[in-house]
């Protein structure tokens, strides 16, 4: 939800791709991938255009790797959802959306300290650990690997040789820096995918202005 804020991920994306295609946001904050799967059929169907979809990510695990005794109401065994992320790939798969137009995205890594403040503040105990957000992030590639989509491994890529703090704004959601961070590196992904896509309409200066219907039409 948050990924279309001032600097988000998503409003980045859409800014890049506003002469190609639309990008449509419908992550709804605290939701988890038991939840998102029983609401995946209303976001997209075969009736809601799912053969002129381009890509499709998922991106879950910071909600369902809640600590389950300190946050019951988001937290999903991890048994459970990797079998919620294969089942919401079957699903799009029988709507005509390929394996290959799929990206999952793990979680971020959670700075605990950090985070550990926010609960606090709110008179409550640190309820996610980072090391069972990796269990979660690995759970997430593995079922990339099983169904043969593609994974943006978050969690590994923000560690990776480096502090990553910075890229959290209270330890759990991306900061500014996160957010252009994953943007890059799904852009690197989806380049690709987007790379045949004609312009919507002709830049203005290529517009016939004696004859306008001629360019647009």
């Amino acid at each position: 939800q948050f990924s279309f804020q001032e600097n988000g991920w998503g409003a980045s994306l859409a800014e890049r791709l506003v002469r190609k295609c639309d990008v449509v946001n419908r992550g709804l904050s605290g939701y988890n991938t038991r939840w998102a799967k029983l609401i995946l059929p209303r976001l997209i169907s075969k009736s809601t255009g799912a053969e002129s979809t381009i890509a499709v990510t998922i991106f879950f695990g910071a909600n369902d790797s809640a600590l389950k005794d300190l946050n019951p109401k988001q937290h999903v065994p991890l048994e459970e959802y990797a079998a919620n992320l294969k089942s919401m790939i079957q699903y799009l798969k029988s709507v005509d959306i390929t394996e290959d137009r799929i990206i999952l995205i793990t979680p971020p890594p959670l700075q605990e300290s950090a985070w550990e403040k926010e609960c606090l503040a709110k008179g409550d105990k640190l309820n996610r650990r980072n090391a069972t957000t990796r269990e979660y992030a690995e759970a997430c590639v593995q079922v990339a690997r099983d169904c043969g989509t593609d994974v943006l491994d978050l969690w590994t890529l923000m560690q990776k040789n480096q502090d990553f703090s910075s890229y959290l704004s209270d330890g759990l959601h991306l900061s500014t820096k996160g957010n252009s961070f994953l943007a890059a590196q799904l852009w690197s992904r989806l380049e690709k995918k987007l790379s045949a896509l004609p312009s919507l309409l002709p830049y203005w200066r290529d517009v016939d202005h004696t004859n306008p219907a001629a360019s647009l039409l």
